[in-house]
This record gives C-alpha cells, sequence and structure tokens, in this order.
C-alpha cells in the first residue's frame, strides 16, 4: 500500500542500528585518541624535551591530518545521501572519487611537509630548546611520510560509517592500536629511540590500516564496493559535490588547527613545562571528548541519510536524539575528569610543575566541556550532514581568532592578569561558548533544512 501525506514514514534508523553504529564509533575513537597517547606517554620516558617535541609536531600534523578529515566528511555526506535515495551506483562513483582526492591532496601535504620541515618547525617554534627541536625534526619526518596511509584509511573508515557499518574501522583502529603500541616498546624502550621510534611506530602502523581498509572496501557484500581504481579517471561532477562540503569543512579544521599553533607558539614562550603540561592536558581532554566525537560522526551518517530520502523531521528528530545522548555521555565523562584530574596526571612521568599545571586546566576543563562541548562540536555535525558547511565554517572560523587566538593573548599576557597556561585555555573556553550559541539558533531556525548536496 503506498503512503498517503498524512501516514507517518517508518524511522530509518532503528535504536538497535543507532547503537550498531555508535558503540563502535566510541570504541573506535578511543582507539585512535591511544595512538597519540601511546607516543606522548611511552616517549616520557626519554625526557621532557622529547615530550615536549612529539606533542608540538603533533599539534602541526593535526593541521594536516584535518585536510583529510574534511575530504572525508565531504565524502560520506555524499554517499550517505545517495545511500539514502538508494542510488547504489552513484555512491560507489562517490566513494572512487573520494580516494582519488584523498591521495592526491596527502601526498602533496607529503612532498611539502618533507622538503619545508625544518623551516616550518623554526617559523613556528623557533623559540623552543635546541633538544626540544632535535626531537620535533625527527618526528616530524617519520609521521609526514605517513600522510598518505591516513587519508586513505579516514577515506575508507568515513565510507564504512555512511554504510552504518563501523564496526570495520573499529577493528582497524584496533590493529593500529597493537601495531603503534609494540613497536614504540621495542624501539622506545629496547632501543632508546625517543621520538625516533614514537614516529616510526605511527608510520607503521598506518601503513598497516591503509591495506587493511582498501581490502575490506573491495569485500562484495558491502552497500558501497570500490573496484577498478586502478582504472583512473575524474569525475569532476562527483567532486564538486564532495568539495561542496569537503572545501569549507578542510578550512574550517585546516584554520581551527592553525589558530591553535598560534597558541601552541605562544604556550612555548611559558618554557618546557608549561608546553609538557599542555600535551597532558590536550591528551587526557581528548579522551573525555571521545563520546562527542563519535555521536558527530554518527550524525553524518544519520542525518545524511535522512536528508537524502527527504526525511528532514526525521533528521531533526535524531539529531536532537543523539546531542542529548552526548550531554549524558560527556557528563559523566567530565564529573569523573574533575575529581580524578590530579591522580590522571600522575601517569605521566613529568615534573612537579607540569603535573600541577595539567591537572589545573583539566578541573576547568571539565566544568566548561559538561555545559558547551557538546553544542559546540557535535551538534554542527547535522547541519554539514545537510550541506550547511559554509555557515559552520564561518562561525567556527570568527569565533576561533576572536577568542581562542586573541583572548589568549589577552589573558595569558596582559598587564594584570598574566594567567599563563590556563590563561589560553579559558580563551578556549569562550570559543566554545561563542560557538555553542551559534550552532543553537541555526539549528532551531532550520534554515539548513532546504540545502541540496545531491542533484
Amino acid at each position: 500500500m503506498e503512503l498517503t501525506a498524512s501516514q507517518p514514514r517508518a524511522p530509518l534508523f532503528s535504536r538497535q542500528a543507532l547503537l550498531r553504529l555508535i558503540i563502535p564509533l566510541v570504541i573506535e575513537q578511543l582507539l585512535l585518541m591511544t595512538v597519540g597517547m601511546a607516543d606522548t606517554v611511552m616517549v616520557t620516558t626519554a625526557g621532557e624535551a622529547a615530550v615536549s617535541g612529539v606533542s608540538l609536531v603533533d599539534g602541526l600534523n593535526m593541521l594536516l591530518i584535518q585536510i583529510f578529515a574534511a575530504l572525508s566528511t565531504g565524502g560520506a555526506v555524499v554517499v550517505s545521501q545517495y545511500l539514502g535515495r538508494r542510488e547504489a551506483e552513484q555512491a560507489n562513483t562517490a566513494a572512487k572519487q573520494l580516494l582519488y582526492a584523498a591521495v592526491i591532496a596527502s601526498t602533496l601535504l607529503t612532498v611539502l611537509a618533507l622538503i619545508l620541515r625544518q623551516h616550518i618547525l623554526s617559523l613556528l617554534f623557533g623559540q623552543v630548546e635546541r633538544a626540544v627541536m632535535a626531537s620535533a625534526l625527527i618526528y616530524f619526518l617519520l609521521t609526514a611520510a605517513a600522510y598518505p596511509f591516513m587519508a586513505v584509511y579516514n577515506a575508507g573508515a568515513a565510507l564504512f560509517r555512511a554504510m552504518g557499518n563501523s564496526k570495520v574501522s573499529m577493528f582497524c583502529s584496533l590493529i593500529v592500536n597493537i601495531i603503534n603500541i609494540a613497536v614504540n616498546a621495542i624501539l622506545i624502550f629496547g632501543f632508546g629511540m625517543g621520538a625516533a621510534g614514537a614516529g616510526i611506530g605511527t608510520l607503521v602502523s598506518r601503513i598497516a590500516a591503509a591495506v587493511i581498509i582498501m581490502a575490506l572496501l573491495r569485500h562484495p557484500e558491502n552497500l558501497v564496493r570500490v573496484e577498478g581504481l586502478l582504472r583512473f579517471r575524474l569525475r569532476w561532477d562527483m567532486i564538486r559535490r564532495i568539495l561542496f562540503i569537503g572545501i569549507p569543512n578542510g578550512l574550517e579544521n585546516g584554520m581551527f588547527q592553525a589558530g591553535k599553533l598560534l597558541v601552541l607558539n605562544l604556550i612555548t614562550t611559558f618554557g618546557t613545562a608549561a608546553v609538557a603540561a599542555n600535551a597532558i592536558g590536550n591528551s587526557i581532554g581528548g579522551v573525555i571528548n571521545v563520546p562527542g566525537q563519535a555521536l558527530g560522526l554518527a550524525l553524518i551518517t544519520v542525518v545524511g541519510r535522512c536528508m537524502g530520502a527527504g526525511e528532514t523531521d526525521q533528521a531533526v528528530s535524531y539529531a536532537k536524539k543523539l546531542v542529548r545522548a552526548c550531554y549524558v555521555c560527556m557528563g559523566v565523562m567530565n564529573i569523573a575528569l574533575f575529581f580524578l584530574a590530579g591522580w590522571l596526571v600522575t601517569l605521566f612521568d613529568l615534573s612537579m610543575e607540569s603535573t600541577a599545571m595539567a591537572a589545573q586546566v583539566l578541573r576547568w576543563f571539565s566544568l566548561f566541556s559538561i555545559f558547551f562541548w557538546p553544542m559546540s562540536f557535535t551538534m554542527p555535525n547535522a547541519l554539514r550532514a545537510a550541506g550547511d558547511a559554509v555557515f559552520t565554517m564561518a562561525v567556527s572560523l570568527c569565533s576561533m581568532f576572536a577568542c581562542r587566538v586573541a583572548l589568549s593573548y589577552v589573558f595569558a599576557c596582559a598587564w594584570g592578569l598574566n594567567m599563563g597556561l590556563l590563561g589560553v585555555w579559558l580563551s578556549m573556553f569562550c570559543d566554545w561558548i561563542v560557538r555553542a550559541v551559534f550552532f543553537l539558533i541555526r539549528f532551531l531556525r532550520g534554515k539548513w533544512k532546504y540545502i541540496r548536496v545531491i542533484g
């Protein structure tokens, strides 16, 4: 029997389907976060200079990796909407074009990073101690070589999420962690290679992840299959659709990380102890944000499918449901962090000064994150999945530079304040508040529901 206008349509995602999508995503994001934390924790045995060098390069790497993630998000939105319209062939074409774009972009970035690494690090972090710079240079060399493999993995994982199958990327993340930790342990503890050992571990693990994800994408039972990649052909119409989301998202993510690097440059003037404390704070804070990041990725799939099927009311309903779930999960995590921050930072082999600073910023982090982080970073993925990426980019960039960057210098350095590292983190919280207000207003007004990504 045909549906009439008065008959409600069946939900596109059952409760069980949402749980099958979200739970592996949470585990995957936790595992991916562990890769960076493993490098930081294990390299602390080589001293604060080594851990500071690794943390500085990780900040720079995130700037470049976010470009891959932006392309993957664009591809995931396009593929999700095609799947919502039941156009499997178009979804397969979009998947291939996403992989081509990811490989081309990441290879260019690798070449530039390898050629200019000395100049880049000197420009951004020229004031750091010589030992810190030496560790940063070798770690940057090795991790830059991994960019193409990271890009392929990110694209493949995004495609599986668009299919609603997040177990595959979770499995790959587990393999990445096992390989990374094993190689780190051998090279850092066994051979005393410090930052170089951490870099090699990252490179080897990312190669393995890319190989595995590409093999799995060829499985004949997938909703989206990637075949005939060697028959290279660029489809500019499809790439434009991907870039319609990917370019604004890439600019947003890239400039976001650029702003963080400007702030990190300021932090380096506070001394090695502050740099190390900031690295540890970011590592622990990143783990706390895992549920929100996972639910944000789920929103891309769920809202994208709904918009492709023309079910805008369901898109609104699922977005509200997943953001509420984010508040519950992150509420529990941040309450635990507030009381356990002092103990958690002692797990890192740092000086008393670094440990005290890290505990202080993490307690403040927990108070602001519980209220503002979900609306600032999870909610906008619903807008992006509908194609409203230009708005999210504009808000994010303005808020980043007006709040996080400018206020960092005011709070941390201004006469009469001189709040140091805590001032930098307080400026970040101001950024969250501004984002949350603008994204909530945009969502409630509903203009995003009328944007078209695919024809």
